[in-house]
């Protein structure tokens, strides 16, 4: 997947309604009339929404009557590219993590020479 869709997918989904219009596809094809029901909004803005779904690749149409469907692939394209990011952070906080343990430890150790010193005065 290129940066250009990847960027065209993220900005699709920026939108309040295209999300919603997403999370509602993601159970079932729905008509254009179907998807606007529930908005108070005409054919022709839902339409527009949808053509922005559409050129980032999210939801296909054969024909301007045929139900919209969502594309499950696009999803899995931005979830590997979510999951390297996310693998990537996470093996920051495991360094950091690491690093922690090692100052605990030292300081632990410090703190113990330091009671072993005052011990023997």
């Amino acid at each position: 997947m290129s940066e250009d869709r990847l960027s065209r997918v993220f900005a699709a989904l920026a939108d309040p309604t295209r999300r919603d219009l997403v999370a509602r596809l993601s159970s079932a094809d729905a008509t254009v009339g179907e998807l606007a029901a529930p908005y108070d909004v005409s054919l022709q803005a839902v339409s527009k929404h949808l053509k922005v779904l559409e050129d980032a690749g999210l939801v296909s149409r054969e024909s301007r009557r045929a139900p919209v469907r969502l594309e499950a692939e696009v999803f899995d394209l931005m979830t590997k590219w979510i999951d390297r990011y996310q693998q990537q952070a996470e093996e920051r906080y495991r360094r950091l993590d690491a690093l922690l343990d090692e100052m605990q430890d030292s300081t632990r150790e410090t703190s113990r020479q330091q009671s072993r010193e005052q011990d023997a005065s």
